[in-house]
């Protein structure tokens, strides 16, 4: 089986070469063909993924036709808000026996559509049981140096999500499969904007019981618009959910915490986010929930603090005090 990861990032770098090691021809795109070069010259990542030495089967391309025609697994590990570009530029290619593995967390700017949703309307020779979501507690400095981590392969079809396992498998990452690929997708997203939160919590100088309370309510945010998307709120509590959610608020690794204690410290977030050199996916997508939550009808006051706070100026301490003095209430409510 030939594989295709289109995004030469960290965690695009990490799984193609994880596949490589197992023996998978790999051809890993990217975007840019001055950053294509350099990948193949150095035969590593040195800007994304330090020091960690590509396999002989692993392929560098600028060409996205090319690789995506080649392959019979195409993983996509572009940034969420460049999907939907991506994908375009390969409507026109043969996609059928072809498995999509997204791997990027968020959910699109005016659309509202998880990643999955993306892929289809781009590509309507697709297939739903074509798509899966690798998702999960799974930063690329741990994966890349094959530290014990587990995630999970969600599809609509049992099938590929099996494939799929088969495929990324390996003794040191452990996949599981499911077929609730709404609850995945929608719990893998938001938890990017609770970790903002908790970052912004940890820049203030909050301690352990602000986060703990930021992770619980934020949880059930995640599982009340899963929910009403049609999920299984049970998905919520499993990797995708609150595996990824604790990883992501807690971790030194996680950019979304990052950008929060910034923004918890008093800057800028045009500042945070011009010196950092990848992407915080929580950033955009706490515009693209908060827009969906409220157009669904979803309370989901955290989600609305950081979007708040991100995109309107609220002060932080004001978005705070909001948060703590609403209305009491049932904690199953």
């Amino acid at each position: 089986m030939n594989i295709a990861v289109l995004g030469a990032g960290s965690w695009g770098t990490t799984l193609a070469v994880l596949l490589a090691k197992k023996g998978y021809p790999v051809r890993l795109w990217a975007h840019r063909p001055e950053f294509a070069a350099r990948l193949k010259a150095e035969r590593e990542n040195q800007r994304y993924l330090k020091g960690v030495l590509f396999p002989e089967n692993l392929q560098v391309s600028d060409d996205l036709q090319g690789s995506v025609s080649s392959a019979q697994m195409i993983v996509t590990a572009v940034p969420s808000q460049a999907l939907r570009e991506t994908a375009e530029g390969f409507r026109t290619i043969p996609l059928a026996g072809k498995i999509f593995v997204n791997v990027a967390k968020g959910i699109e700017l005016g659309s509202g559509k998880r990643m999955s949703e993306v892929l289809l309307e781009v590509l309507p020779a697709l297939h739903p049981s074509q798509v899966a979501a690798l998702y999960g507690p799974s930063h690329a400095e741990e994966v890349s140096r094959e530290q014990p981590t587990t995630v999970v392969a969600s599809s609509p079809s049992l099938e590929t999500a099996e494939r799929v396992q088969e495929v990324f498998h390996t003794s040191m990452f452990r996949v599981y499969v499911n077929t609730d690929i709404i609850g995945v997708e929608t719990a893998g997203s938001v938890k990017n904007i609770i970790a903002i939160a908790a970052g912004i919590s940890d820049g203030i100088g909050y301690g352990d019981n602000a986060k703990a309370a930021i992770i619980t309510r934020g949880l059930a945010e995640i599982s009340r618009l899963c929910k009403r998307l049609g999920g299984d709120p049970v998905t919520v509590s499993g990797l995708s959910g609150i595996g990824d959610l604790v990883v992501t608020c807690l971790s030194r690794h996680s950019r979304n915490r990052y950008v929060g204690e910034e923004i918890g410290k008093g800057r800028a977030l045009d500042e945070v986010i011009g010196e950092m050199n990848m992407v915080a996916e929580g950033v955009l997508s706490s515009r693209a929930v908060y827009e969906l939550s409220r157009s669904l009808q979803v309370e989901m006051p955290i989600t609305q603090a950081v979007y708040e706070m991100l995109f309107e100026q609220k002060a932080v301490q004001k978005a705070i005090l909001e948060l703590m003095t609403r209305e009491p209430k049932p904690e199953r409510d």
